[in-house]
């Protein structure tokens, strides 16, 4: 891997990112218009700082072969701890008597659904796909200023706890990147199906092909 194949991996994640977050700010198509479908039930967790629609295109195209995919407003920006999120979802597969559920959760994200799959009503979700997680934490977030990042490194409590329940990894595909600016550990999760991606990136691989192939995959 070359410094310069790096930086424009780096220039190239941070011009998606910024773009998405930027689209973000104007209103599109109504999260509820996509909970609709026969086929499987999806539930979509961005990442930390993210709204749902930086998966908006996975979010359109799992609706349009057919899915109900599931967007929690409430988790807009994942700045609320591990725990905290997790039982939001937990609560709305209770309430809405949800079964045989896929995850795709993205960064963050991938943190909060592992914690619902351990969780009471984890028997409710067949799969998860976690894109880019940070599933044994980033000793770049030791340098961030503020508590929602601190709180992704690699000896965060809430981080080594989940890093040491493997049980359910075995329903977890975690697709990833070989370079991720901003988790240089990587993802690959011990017992889970990991897919490794032949680029580099934390924000861009969202819109890889495969990511949508293992999704398809798994509601299919």
């Amino acid at each position: 891997m070359t410094a310069l194949r790096t930086l424009r991996w780096w220039a190239a994640d941070y011009a998606y990112a910024a773009v998405w977050q930027v689209r973000a700010l104007f209103r599109g198509a109504d999260a509820e218009s996509f909970a609709s479908g026969r086929g499987a039930t999806i539930i979509v967790l961005p990442g930390v700082y993210e709204t749902w629609r930086f998966l908006q295109p996975l979010v359109a195209a799992m609706h349009d072969r057919g899915h109900a995919v599931h967007v929690l407003e409430v988790l807009a920006h994942s700045r609320r701890p591990v725990t905290e999120m997790a039982d939001q979802v937990t609560r709305y597969l209770h309430e809405h008597d949800l079964h045989e559920v896929i995850l795709v959760a993205h960064s963050k994200g991938g943190l909060a659904g592992k914690q619902v799959m351990l969780g009471p009503e984890g028997r409710r979700v067949h799969s998860m796909l976690a894109i880019a997680t940070p599933f044994g934490g980033s000793r770049y977030a030791r340098r961030m200023p503020v508590r929602t990042l601190r709180a992704l490194a690699p000896e965060d409590p809430a981080i080594l706890a989940l890093a040491g329940r493997a049980d359910v990894n075995a329903r977890i595909v975690s697709v990833y990147a070989r370079f991720d600016p901003h988790i240089p550990e990587g993802s690959e999760l011990p017992g889970a199906k990991n897919v490794p991606l032949d680029t580099g990136g934390h924000f861009r691989v969202l819109a890889h092909p495969r990511v949508m192939a293992e999704l398809a995959s798994l509601a299919e």
